[in-house]
């Protein structure tokens, strides 16, 4: 009997370990939210994307709504640019297609040069590219607006610049946001293996927003 007890101490205290070991695992996996943050009354109040109203290629107004109870990537580009655009939109492009059936995955692109980017000219790049207007959004605005909202909620940068190609510069950031608006995640999308990261990032947000 003694010895059944024994086993069966042993047993219990095993369990405890390997679930004290997965319960560490899980919070492992959880992704940090970025940016500044402050404690009101014992909460912690994080950063978030403020509201934001932009026109995508079909003249749909895209606001936050626009990705209520789903996650998404965000970028900042022109398509006129030479320089490092056509490589991040082909990373892109493999993010797309990985997530192209899941509802609950969205892509929002937002124009630096919008007196250059219509929404004719944001429609027939899209077109180019072979996405869905309904899952990739490619915005344009005001340009104050989307150097504001880049530089000072996304922590991208996207700014003015007449020494460089194409007379703007923007970082090659794609950032991944979560339901609640919260940045997850911040990527060079000029490199394969960032992106892959980014992937397997997204992964982790869906399970752990659709357990």
């Amino acid at each position: 009997m003694k010895l059944i007890k024994i086993k069966f101490t042993l047993y219990l205290g095993l369990l405890l370990i390997l679930a004290a070991l997965s319960s560490c695992q899980e919070e492992e996996e959880r992704l940090p939210i970025l940016g500044p943050r402050e404690v009101q009354e014992g909460d912690t109040l994080y950063h978030t994307i403020p509201d934001f109203a932009f026109v995508d290629q079909d003249s749909t107004l895209v606001t936050p709504e626009t990705f209520q109870g789903d996650i998404y990537v965000a970028d900042f580009f022109f398509t006129s640019c030479p320089t490092i655009c056509p490589k991040m939109k082909s990373q892109m492009l493999r993010v797309y297609k990985k997530y192209q059936g899941n509802d609950n995955v969205k892509f929002l692109s937002h124009s630096i040069d919008p007196a250059h980017d219509t929404v004719a000219v944001l429609r027939d790049y899209a077109e180019r590219l072979g996405v869905d207007a309904g899952k990739w959004h490619f915005v344009t605005g005001d340009r104050e607006a989307i150097f504001d909202i880049a530089q000072n909620s996304y922590m991208a940068s996207a700014l003015e610049d007449e020494a460089e190609p194409g007379g703007l510069v923007h970082s090659g950031a794609f950032l991944l946001i979560d339901s609640q608006r919260r940045v997850r995640g911040h990527y060079d999308g000029t490199k394969a293996e960032e992106v892959d990261q980014l992937m397997r990032n997204m992964d982790l947000l869906l399970n752990e927003e659709n357990p």
